[in-house]
């Protein structure tokens, strides 16, 4: 049976099941006990399984990370939050030089199995130190794993996966869809890492997203079915691990790729998804890879040139009208 619920909730429900059911699971972060969190994820938590497993903190990112790390190590199994990911910045020796690399360090004797809820993007015209999309830091790192969930469905099903992980995992979610719906099974599941979802089928062109930009690949691509090109959106759903095999099978029935990210194109992950599917499937491209990402500036506070500093619809549809068209010109 499915029923449709917002995509906070189906994370909620995540953090109630995977505490009912290992007692080692637990979390804490600023104002995730009492006030149930900003966007109100870790609501009802408190009542339940009390503050011993669910606790606020003081406003200290590297706290946060580095208690993670060590309760991780000793083996618990903490879900830490840090509200906006903007703010991960004070935390990246906890989560770069010591959670990445403790396994290796301790030539495989030792585990890290620590989440690190975060939330990331822009559309709230929050400004440019609470608007960033960071994923590209911690894909850099080997040892950590990073999510980044579009879905109520997937949101629910992969942080459960995370956290019954013994790996670090970054989970980034998107601060404009903890309000979206979607429908979301009531029996137990799990969605596994490094598993893409062909969101939708097409034939003309691949437009590989992730998170909320995702909903404006679909977007797009009906458009552009109106005007008789069909597009594939792809949703790598973990950029690490990477699903490359799905990409490079459905580049190669379309022949075609577009990379939509909302992070800045300079050093934005999708430059390496598509040197990735160069080097695969080169010879199965009838045009040139193209990005459509976020510009090289720092998120404005002024609301309509926030959104011009992001992929819109518009800009997904252009691009692929030139990749499969030959049209000139740039977005």
């Amino acid at each position: 049976m499915t029923r449709e619920i917002q995509y906070r909730q189906a994370l909620n429900e995540a953090m109630f099941e995977e505490m009912r059911r290992d007692p080692l699971v637990f979390t804490y972060g600023e104002g995730i006990a009492e006030r149930g969190g900003s966007f109100r994820v870790t609501e009802g938590l408190l009542d339940e399984f009390g503050p011993m497993r669910v606790k606020d903190t003081p406003i200290s990112e590297s706290i946060i990370a580095g208690a993670a790390v060590g309760a991780a190590i000793v083996g618990t199994r903490p879900v830490a939050e840090i509200l906006f990911v903007d703010f991960t910045a004070l935390s990246m020796d906890q989560l770069v030089n010591q959670a990445a690399k403790y396994r290796f360090m301790v030539g495989g004797r030792g585990k890290v199995p620590m989440v690190l809820r975060t939330q990331g993007g822009s559309g709230k015209g929050l400004a440019a130190q609470h608007s960033q999309s960071l994923e590209a830091w911690f894909c850099h790192t080997p040892g950590l794993k990073v999510v980044m969930p579009s879905t109520a469905y997937d949101a629910k099903g992969l942080l459960k996966t995370a956290i019954r992980d013994d790996d670090p995992v970054i989970f980034i979610e998107h601060k404009l869809l903890y309000f979206t719906g979607g429908e979301v099974p009531e029996e137990e599941y799990t969605v596994p890492f490094g598993e893409a979802d062909v969101k939708r089928t097409g034939s003309d062109v691949t437009i590989v997203a992730w998170s909320l930009m995702v909903h404006k690949a679909l977007e797009a691509a009906e458009q552009l079915a109106a005007e008789g090109i069909e597009a594939e959106v792809v949703d790598p759903r973990t950029l690490v691990p990477l699903d490359i095999n799905a990409i490079c099978t459905s580049v190669r029935k379309t022949n075609r790729l577009v990379i939509v990210h909302e992070a800045c194109k300079r050093g934005g992950f999708g430059g390496d998804i598509a040197a990735r599917v160069m080097e695969r499937a080169f010879d199965d491209l009838d045009a040139p890879i193209e990005r459509v990402a976020g510009k090289n500036t720092p998120m404005p506070f002024n609301t309509e040139l926030e959104q011009a500093s992001i992929p819109q619809v518009q800009d997904i549809v252009t691009t692929c009208q030139r990749v499969c068209l030959g049209a000139k010109g740039a977005v």
